[in-house]
């Protein structure tokens, strides 16, 4: 048997490629719609990708599942589970589907996969027990957990209250997620624990860095775990559903499509942006329905200067896709800031991987920024300055994009708390006649919001630097709210 965890550290997801070596057959599950990666590493093994499966309806990026049985002719194992509200839309009727319940068993080769209902995170969420046939086990190697367990941590439930609106729906997901970590005392200790995603993740909250675990050790040392397994079902819905942050705003979208059935991309083809030169700038500046991403990681050298307009949405660190998901709307046209070209291939699939498939052009931040009657700048101050910036001008709004969590745990006093991820769909609370200082725990949250606010049209200062300044020398300072 042949398994390899393939990542994506922009969305800190995993999907895994497993194929038998003696009959030369793969399966991709979890895969994201760039499929070449996948398909480069099964043809180095010698494998062709013959199936493909979902563990579930995501919400954090759009799945390539559909592109495999579409373009391919993949066989597609999906779940059936969840009820009428939580079925693959898009794979109902076509004979390349198999739609699993709690317990069936398919196989790819010599390789048996085995699917068990591990609702909670969603309600038809699959997990695979995989057992190498082939190789002379009878017992299953590893358990394909999606979005149900990971290293250090358990999915969050309240993504279908919190992100796709279905009220009500945070709490009765806890306690199924409870029921269902508690069916897994039944696995044996040796499972290795192959999750979908890792550290750096929206889907949960303490996720650790280590790629894979084994379910002794997470019993053991993995806390949402062991309460489930040990404590009350009440204690542990309490305790999951508390400290989750707010997810971006794209996640309903996401959720919404991958139900229905994400787009195919263009003759399979990612986007080809051309470049462009600071001369066609006049083409993208405060034009509706077109945007300008800022991909420079310097966000002090974004607020000194940047194309007017531009949103800054950091390549690296996996930025990108949580503030271009954040703020911008799926059928946008894109232009790309790009301190290299070297980085258009990345950015290109880090968009397209939740949907912001218009990426139209591109230009090099040195071309751009010699262009100054489409240059612009944002007021910058450090966190050690704010408390005597406030008392000069109390009238200003000082908005604090951190988490709620982070938020109720120290304020200054007046501030108003709405999350960067969640910022765009609540602009009408911000009133638009006053100055508006955004602040974070460190800055970057901060900038990107304060980029967004500024290419709507408020008068915005960044407030760059640590909380800890802010908190220590602007707690006697209060700001009207």
């Amino acid at each position: 048997m042949f398994l390899r965890q393939i990542t994506d550290p922009s969305l800190a997801q995993n999907a895994y490629l497993i194929g038998c070596q003696r009959s030369g057959e793969a399966i991709i599950v979890d895969p994201e719609r760039d499929l070449d990666r996948y398909f480069a590493v099964a043809a180095e093994q010698g494998l062709k990708i013959t199936a493909v499966a979902e563990t579930h309806i995501h919400a954090d990026y759009l799945s390539g599942a559909r592109e495999m049985v579409e373009r391919h002719g993949a066989i597609a194992y999906l779940s059936a589970e969840g009820g009428a509200d939580w079925q693959f839309e898009w794979a109902q009727g076509d004979p390349r589907a198999r739609l699993l319940r709690d317990g069936e068993v398919f196989k790819v080769g010599n390789i048996e996969f085995r699917a068990i209902l591990t609702a909670g995170h969603t309600p038809e969420h699959l997990s695979f027990l995989v057992t190498d046939l082939g190789g002379g086990a009878d017992e299953p190697i590893a358990l394909l957990s999606g979005d149900f367990l990971f290293v250090g941590d358990v999915g969050r439930p309240d993504l279908l209250e919190s992100a796709a609106g279905q009220a009500g729906a945070m709490e009765p997901s806890a306690r199924t997620l409870y029921e269902s970590l508690r069916r897994t005392e039944i696995l044996p200790e040796h499972l290795q624990i192959l999750p979908a995603h890792g550290a750096g993740s929206a889907c949960g909250k303490a996720l650790g860095a280590v790629p894979t675990s084994v379910l002794g050790y997470e019993r053991r040392f993995n806390g949402a775990l062991r309460e489930a397994l040990e404590g009350r079902r009440d204690e542990f819905v309490r305790d999951i559903l508390s400290g989750q942050p707010e997810p971006p705003l794209y996640f309903a979208r996401m959720k919404r499509d991958n139900r229905s059935g994400p787009a195919l991309l263009p003759e399979g083809r990612l986007p080809s942006p051309r470049r462009i030169v600071a001369a066609e700038l006049a083409e993208w500046v405060g034009v509706p329905g077109r945007a300008v991403l800022d991909l420079r990681g310097d966000r002090v050298a974004f607020d000194a200067r940047h194309v007017r307009g531009s949103i800054f949405a950091p390549l690296a660190g996996g930025k990108l896709p949580i503030s271009a998901g954040s703020y911008l709307d799926e059928k946008t046209a894109l232009l790309l800031v790009l301190e290299d070209e070297a980085q258009l291939d990345e950015a290109v699939r880090q968009l397209v991987r939740i949907g912001l498939d218009e990426v139209v052009g591109w230009i090099s931040a040195a071309e751009a920024l010699v262009a100054d009657e489409w240059v612009g700048a944002m007021p910058r101050i450090s966190t050690a300055e704010l408390a005597a910036v406030m008392v000069d001008d109390a009238a200003a709004l000082l908005l604090d994009v951190r988490g709620a969590d982070e938020f109720a745990a120290s304020h200054v006093d007046g501030a108003v708390n709405i999350a960067y991820t969640r910022l765009a769909a609540r602009l009408g609370e911000l009133p638009g006649h006053r100055r508006v200082r955004v602040h974070c725990a460190s800055g970057l949250r901060a900038a990107m919001a304060a980029s967004f606010l500024s290419s709507r049209g408020f008068e915005v200062v960044h407030v760059d630097g640590d909380y800890g300044a802010i908190a220590h020398r602007a707690s006697s300072a209060h700001p009207s709210a």
